[in-house]
């Protein structure tokens, strides 16, 4: 189960050439950023990548991006930037929920990293997507079988909360209405 504590959101590559080419790209950019309002609101630190973004553009405006610095990368999997890593080692958590696309490439290799590494990683598929929806099924039944959890937004925001007597129900409730 996820918890406030232990949480690192990580967003990769929701960018605009990406999305525009996205099976349902406007409905995975439209959860990641109700993933990223609802960690700043929950203080749960964000990473962001964006893969070669002179080419593919730059993370789309509806995710706000001013909690966090933007790692540029090159390789697929993002634990293999050294600016990624660090970032994940110094934010000191165990829990890494990772949403973005492409869900067979980017996703699915930052995923089966941070899990090789000990990590419990949690990749939400609705906040996810990939070109066409075959190989982001694919991408999501791999991850399964090394042992990342698939979760939904809804799923992540809920367990984040515990209770609707938390402080930050209402806000983050409003988000997903």
């Amino acid at each position: 189960m996820l918890n406030l504590q232990d949480s690192l959101l990580i967003i990769i590559d929701i960018q605009d050439k990406l999305v525009s080419a996205a099976n349902n790209g406007a409905i995975c950019a439209d959860n990641a950023s109700k993933l990223v309002k609802s960690a700043q609101i929950l203080n749960i630190p964000t990473i962001i990548t964006e893969q070669y973004p002179k080419g593919l553009g730059h993370t789309v405006s509806d995710i706000d991006k001013s909690s966090t610095k933007i790692i540029e990368k090159t390789y697929f999997s993002a634990f293999l930037e050294e600016d990624f890593r660090e970032k994940i080692l110094s934010a000191n958590k165990k829990q890494i929920i990772i949403c973005g696309i492409e869900t067979h490439i980017c996703v699915l290799q930052t995923a089966a990293h941070l899990q090789e590494q000990g990590y419990e990683v949690y990749v939400v598929n609705d906040a996810s997507s990939s070109r066409n929806e075959a190989n982001h099924i694919t991408g999501l039944d791999l991850l399964r079988q090394y042992n990342v959890k698939i979760t939904s937004t809804e799923i992540v925001l809920f367990q984040w909360l515990k209770t609707s007597k938390n402080p930050c129900f209402k806000e983050i409730q409003a988000l997903i209405k």
